[in-house]
């Protein structure tokens, strides 16, 4: 009897770690609708607002750093405080805020610090958001939970750049496009709120956390990030993606939303697949996945439009698995008490290299295109040896 009732509490509190993630699945949904949505029109919208290549690559290379370092004091913060629920709540009114108000941007220096605060807000809520996660997605495989949270965020991904290319196919206004987001920012406020009410302490749904001892970060959390850094340095946003579709006609402007869907749409489905071999053969998944995104350059920057759209495909998959992944390895890699500080840490990091790496792929934008492509094949596949050596030492990822 006593072993039924331990069998039955196990169960239930599965069933409840599966609602919660389901829950800010969905709201990740409405979240990422509003943002990606956004950003899948910002790169034509300030070339048409007079922004240079530079300053496009400038500001969305400014956006991620702050976007990712901002991360580390958030993170560090939530440790402190334990104050998850206060902190992400924060972040996401601030984010959602920025998005609408785009509508009203009259310059692209405008423009550009509203794009700036949007970052800002999603820095502040990422590392709370992700421990609350964490916690949920023990009883399911980490691998597995952040990745059906990552599936939902990016078919949200999917549908807001959809319905903006619907917006300018229609009526060809931006300003238009970016108010009508503010339906889907509304809808995801109100489910945090929802969220809130239902789950005050998610840390309840992992009674059990893995039993990692350490006074410090472990050696192999440096070594992933050494990996990580340099995957991230060698992508390119999609603001300077998007003006080089305009500049050289490869991609008809309607569709420059659509194939930024595909992206998204590829990329949820690799989150699935990859989160479930995460929890199956650790990092070393990162391998071939890294080999395979590194392809995007080539394909968007010197191909016509099936060219592209493959490329933006590989694009997708390589950022999606990777946000995805980051999580579900480093909580096994860290102590429960230190997740939000290492979530904050990593990403900071993964944020700065990106902020680097887009600088200096916009100055070879207009140097030489085989140069940003040789940069940026160069620096994604020298991550693969960091991977293989993080995979070596990383102890066996939990399974279900």
């Amino acid at each position: 009897m006593k072993e039924l009732t331990k069998s039955a509490a196990s169960s239930q509190l599965k069933a409840r770690a599966l609602k919660f993630v389901l829950l800010i699945g969905v709201m990740s949904f409405f979240a990422d609708f509003t943002y990606e949505g956004s950003r899948s029109i910002i790169g034509p919208y300030l070339a048409l607002l007079g922004a240079s290549a530079v300053a496009v690559s400038v500001i969305s290379g400014f956006g991620e750093l702050l976007g990712y370092g901002l991360r580390l004091a958030s993170g560090r913060f939530s440790d402190q405080t334990r104050q998850f629920w206060p902190i992400m709540i924060v972040g996401y009114v601030v984010q959602m805020s920025a998005v609408p108000l785009l509508a009203l941007a009259g310059s692209w220096q405008l423009a550009a610090v509203l794009i700036i605060l949007e970052r800002v807000g999603k820095a502040t809520r990422n590392p709370p958001r992700d421990v609350m996660l964490s916690h949920a997605s023990k009883e399911m495989g980490y691998g597995w939970g952040f990745g059906v949270h990552e599936a939902l965020d990016q078919f949200g991904a999917l549908f807001g750049p959809l319905l903006m290319a619907g917006v300018l196919a229609l009526r060809g206004d931006y300003r238009l496009a970016f108010a009508v987001l503010l339906a889907p920012a509304l809808i995801m406020l109100s489910l945090l709120a929802v969220a809130r009410w239902l789950y005050p302490r998610p840390e309840e749904l992992e009674p059990n956390p893995p039993d990692v001892r350490t006074t410090g970060l472990p050696r192999v959390f440096w070594i992933y990030l050494a990996g990580a850094v340099l995957v991230a340095a060698g992508f390119a946003d999609f603001p300077l993606i998007a003006f080089h579709f305009a500049q050289v006609s490869s991609v008809p402007g309607t569709l420059i939303p659509v194939l930024y869907s595909v992206a998204m749409a590829v990329n949820g489905g690799g989150s699935l697949l990859f989160g479930r071999l995460f929890d199956r053969l650790g990092l070393v998944i990162l391998v071939p996945l890294t080999i395979l995104s590194a392809l995007f350059a080539p394909l968007v920057f010197l191909g016509g439009f099936w060219a592209a759209l493959v490329g933006m495909a590989l694009w997708g998959l390589g950022i999606g698995v990777h946000e995805s992944i980051i999580p579900a390895a480093v909580t096994l890699m860290v102590p429960v008490s230190r997740r939000a500080s290492a979530f904050g840490l990593f990403t900071a990091g993964y944020g700065i290299f990106w902020f680097l790496g887009s600088a200096l792929i916009g100055v070879l934008y207009s140097v030489s295109l085989l140069a940003l492509i040789a940069f940026s094949l160069i620096a994604e596949l020298a991550a693969i040896p960091f991977f293989l050596l993080a995979w070596r030492r990383s102890r066996p990822p939990a399974a279900t």
